[in-house]
């Protein structure tokens, strides 16, 4: 079961994700999504209480990279566990999604870009 919640703060909304992303539930996170996306939009998703993703789960994320870049938009996750972190660095999303520890340091990179 996925539970998503979205908070409006300043600049920025926080997505935040509890539970499981899988196949039959990577709709719901696409739609999570495309409800915030803005150009030059910031936008926050808390994955700390995330158990686990699917690679249907990881494809939502990378269908949105392009667009990300197109409207400018600030994409940043934290607060993975190590498994669920494991699963998008052995895919190399790591490389391509910025991953931070904490709210505070997700914070950061839209200031620091």
């Amino acid at each position: 079961m996925l539970q998503i919640d979205k908070i409006q703060e300043d600049e920025h909304v926080i997505l935040t994700l509890s539970g499981e992303v899988d196949a039959s539930n990577s709709v719901d996170l696409d739609n999570a999504l495309q409800a915030v996306m803005e150009p030059n939009k910031k936008i926050l998703l808390d994955g700390s209480n995330l158990q686990y993703i699917s690679s249907a789960g990881l494809g939502v994320f990378m269908s949105y990279l392009e667009e990300f870049e197109a409207q400018n938009i600030q994409f940043v996750i934290f607060g993975l566990n190590q498994k669920v972190y494991n699963v998008f660095h052995i895919l190399g999303l790591d490389q391509l999604i910025i991953i931070q520890t904490t709210k505070e340091k997700a914070l950061q990179e839209f200031y620091e870009a």
